[in-house]
């Protein structure tokens, strides 16, 4: 990948930081909530919207990327299954996230499934794009 499609520090930091952060909130709430693990602690409220103001950051993250780093990924051919996985697990998740909380009730249970389990996919799956950026950049110094 060019130069041009590469992200500043300041946005990398950005873009992993809200990624991580809004993953580790979900999965906070899911194993409180759903897996009632710690629910006092994890599967309170609290933690649901600590999610939720991630997420934001997390979409804020996408779009500030999405056009130079998604055009320069096509354009160099590489990561490209990681890379339009993550983007199809984003769209998911926000099209389910918007539909848990203004969507009918009678889906809520399948929406609720299917937010969590791309959510996992999501972040399996960014962990693998982001460690392969890292392991082709420590092959090259």
């Amino acid at each position: 990948m060019s130069r041009l499609g590469r992200m500043s520090g300041w946005q990398r930091s950005f873009v992993i930081s809200s990624m991580l952060a809004c993953s580790m909130s979900g999965s906070l709430y899911l194993l409180g909530h759903e897996f009632e693990i710690q629910r006092a602690s994890f599967g309170n409220r609290y933690i649901l919207a600590t999610h939720g103001i991630f997420a934001i950051f997390a979409t804020l993250a996408l779009g500030s990327v999405l056009s130079f780093h998604l055009k320069a990924g096509i354009a160099s051919k590489k990561k490209w299954l990681s890379g339009f996985s993550q983007l199809s697990f984003l769209a998911t998740l926000l099209i389910t996230g918007a539909l848990l909380y203004y969507g009918p009730a009678d889906i809520r249970d399948s929406v609720v499934v299917t937010h969590w389990v791309v959510g996992l996919m999501l972040f399996a799956t960014f962990v693998l794009h982001t460690a392969r950026r890292i392991e082709i950049f420590r092959s090259q110094h």
